[in-house]
């Protein structure tokens, strides 16, 4: 049994995404590439430091992607965006709900 993806996350539109699901995907690769190249720099250390343990590695990943995920909700590095102007044209209008997270997406990114 083959399931469309696309038509089972937005049900609403018919299959087509919508931008506010866009917006979302944009902001979530974001968090994950910031998270990579985190955990690229932490890796890059050349000596082990007095307190690391495996317990404090895991505290700073933590750490790392609760950073990762607030930089990327603020638009911090454009990558969202990015995607959103090169895709937004390709996808839907949102719904009346979503818009509202548009919004809230554009406050977030002005303070």
């Amino acid at each position: 049994m083959q399931v469309n993806a696309t038509s089972a996350a937005t049900p609403q539109t018919g299959g087509k995404p919508d931008k506010a699901s866009l917006e979302k995907a944009a902001q979530q690769f974001e968090a994950i590439f910031l998270r990579q190249m985190m955990g690229a720099m932490r890796s890059a250390s050349l000596a082990e430091g007095i307190n690391d343990s495996s317990a404090t590695d895991q505290f700073r990943d933590m750490a790392d992607a609760r950073t990762a995920d607030s930089m990327a909700n603020r638009g911090t590095l454009g990558i969202a965006e990015m995607l959103m102007h090169q895709f937004g044209a390709r996808v839907s209008p949102a719904a009346t709900p979503a818009a509202g997270a548009t919004d809230a997406f554009a406050a977030d990114k002005a303070e």
